[in-house]
């Protein structure tokens, strides 16, 4: 609580995004955060207050994204060696495995490996895309969704079953040798900073496997969405709306960098620089 009444202080990376005579903003969030973030530093308060609309990956309130992870299964379950490991997991994290015993065994990983920002004074609940919806509502701004709830799911798990499997162990193994612990602390220091050139370099310390298979999902997972996610944001600035687009910061990164396809979708594409 102390941590939440510190100074207001701009956290991130963001870009102003100018086109026909108005201006639009592209903010890149981490998807956990500290209590201490819920107070937004003055240059992204002024963004968000400029803004008529908050765009978001996904609305987080958003009933229908609920039921499709619920809905979403394999078609067999894992071997029991993965089940045993992810029933460790659980024990590790402090969580009953009840409580997202309805999810895709992916997701529940995914999820777990989230939860390891606990051990760093971070949670999800405290996610910018959490606190930005909470305060554009607050403001009387419209809250939308540039993916729906099928695409975010088609996105974070593999169709394929061996590949599903595949995805699950790694992440198995990044929860038991502390690796995500690590990834998401030196991730976290980075966006805070507001340092692109280490999100750029993320290959170089993540600790992950870099074979082709594991690059084909990270290119799904981030670059393959970007050009869906630049359109949706170009077709709201069209119709006369200034907007505030809230996305991950690892989408500002690479060949397929939101910056450089809003560039090329003719706006006038200009990084924001936060005073420390």
């Amino acid at each position: 609580m102390q941590a939440a009444t510190g100074p207001d202080r701009d956290r991130g990376l963001l870009w102003r995004l100018t086109r026909d005579g108005r201006s639009s903003w592209l903010y890149g969030t981490l998807h956990v955060g500290k209590p201490a973030w819920r107070r937004l530093g003055p240059q992204l308060t002024a963004a968000l207050r400029a803004s008529d609309v908050l765009a978001l990956e996904i609305d987080p309130a958003d009933p229908a994204l609920l039921a499709a992870l619920a809905e979403l299964q394999p078609a067999s379950l894992p071997p029991e060696s993965l089940q045993a490991r992810l029933a460790r997991a659980y024990t590790r994290a402090c969580i009953s495995r009840d409580a997202m015993a309805t999810l895709h065994p992916v997701l529940q990983a995914t999820t777990l490996m989230v939860l390891e920002a606990r051990w760093l004074g971070m949670d999800p609940t405290y996610a910018m895309e959490q606190l930005l919806s909470a305060q554009a509502r607050t403001l009387g701004r419209r809250v939308v969704s540039l993916e729906s709830a099928a695409q975010q799911t088609q996105a974070l798990i593999p169709e394929d079953e061996a590949e599903a499997r595949t995805v699950l162990d790694q992440s198995l193994q990044q929860l038991e040798d502390n690796s995500a612990r690590r990834v998401l602390q030196r991730l976290s220091a980075a966006w805070e900073q507001g340092s692109l050139a280490t999100l750029e370099d993320y290959g170089s310390w993540c600790e992950c496997a870099a074979n082709e298979a594991d690059l084909a999902f990270m290119k799904k997972l981030n670059d393959d969405r970007n050009p869906l996610l630049a359109d949706g944001i170009a077709a709201q600035h069209a119709q006369g709306k200034r907007v505030f687009a809230a996305i991950g910061a690892f989408h500002m990164t690479g060949e397929q960098a939101l910056p450089k396809l809003l560039a090329q979708r003719g706006f006038k594409v200009e990084r924001i620089s936060f005073g420390k």
